[in-house]
């Protein structure tokens, strides 16, 4: 689906201001943006409107999931997009497939003002925009000792208190790598010792969730305590739960990244840059990070603790991340989902 939005400027004079200030080349331009369309209000709000008042140019979206999004421009041969929001699975899919462009970090100069892990995520393709973590979260007032460890998920005293996401979710292949570490091996070269580890977890698992509300409700009603979950789920979990913890694990969570890149049919590849650039400017970050829209990329912004509770946020929690191989797991995603069904009777 496509729609425009439309600035609603307070008079003639602002606009031929708003006009004369935007760089030439972008001026009657269209650039088109594929996104999941959450946050819309705030989005438009902090990054839409700001973003066609500098540049003098319209946008239209094309909104969904990452699957449905990935598959129209596979569909197109990479046109009809100048600029795509995916998860960096989705993003790394695309990659394969070739549909992105390289990205000319010469025309991104904020870039250098990014962390590390998120200036080149996938090589010489788009940055990520956003940070985010898998971790466990845990209802303290239910579990006794404190969860520290990725292992503990396996405690006998958890039987038939935990939730693991979904196989099909972001989370789900992450469910695999732990119980890769729990062995000893790495997953993508000994699934067998994984999924042995994944049997002797069954009878700990309550159920396999697939959405954050779904998760949220097993949380309120008891039927779990403790739960693999991606931290975007924690403060609604605390909101419905309060004495609902994200536990500090010592091998360290799993780092999730939103990414952006430049489809290779985009008709405005420069205005594409721009864009991507001015996403990644610090007061945008910064805004972004205060209202609860983006955990922030950007080394140079900083927030309250009460702003920063709800995020993967600052140079030692970044620091401490592990790293997903998506190559390796995009290639073996559908024999784990195979096995992990056969486990658990899906």
């Amino acid at each position: 689906m496509k729609r425009i939005l439309t600035v609603a400027l307070a008079g003639a004079t602002y606009v031929a201001a708003a006009l004369s200030a935007a760089p030439a080349f972008s001026q009657s331009k269209t650039l088109t943006i594929s996104w999941w369309g959450f946050n819309g209000e705030k989005l438009d709000q902090y990054i839409v409107q700001p973003f066609k008042e500098k540049c003098g140019c319209e946008i239209v979206f094309e909104t969904g999931n990452n699957a449905d999004r990935l598959n129209k421009i596979k569909i197109r041969g990479g046109e009809g997009v100048d600029v795509a929001y995916f998860t960096d699975a989705y993003s790394q899919i695309g990659i394969e497939e070739g549909l992105f462009l390289p990205i000319d970090r010469a025309k991104i100069p904020n870039l250098a003002g990014l962390y590390e892990m998120a200036q080149a995520p996938q090589g010489e393709y788009g940055p990520a925009y956003s940070l985010g973590r898998v971790g466990i979260i845990y209802d303290s007032a239910k579990v006794g000792n404190a969860i520290t460890s990725w292992n503990d998920l396996w405690r006998d005293e958890f039987k038939g208190q935990v939730s693991l996401p979904g196989i099909t979710t972001t989370a789900g292949p992450m469910a695999v790598m732990v119980a890769g570490m729990h062995a000893g091996v790495d997953a993508f070269e000994d699934p067998d010792a994984a999924f042995k580890a994944i049997e002797e977890i069954k009878p700990n698992v309550v159920k396999n969730y697939n959405t954050g509300s779904e998760l949220i409700n097993l949380f309120s009603t008891g039927e779990v305590s403790v739960a693999m979950a991606q931290d975007f789920t924690l403060a609604q979990l605390q909101a419905a739960v309060p004495s609902a913890v994200w536990a500090d694990i010592s091998e360290g969570a799993i780092a999730t990244m939103n990414t952006i890149n430049i489809p290779k049919g985009s008709e405005n590849v420069d205005l594409a840059h721009e864009f991507i650039n001015f996403v990644l400017d610090p007061a945008v970050q910064q805004t972004l990070a205060e209202n609860g829209v983006d955990a922030p990329v950007v080394k140079s912004v900083t927030l309250t603790p009460e702003q920063a509770k709800q995020w993967t946020y600052g140079a030692e929690m970044i620091e401490s991340l592990k790293r997903v191989d998506y190559a390796k797991m995009n290639a073996a995603k559908s024999e784990w989902i195979d096995r992990w069904n056969e486990v658990f009777g899906m």
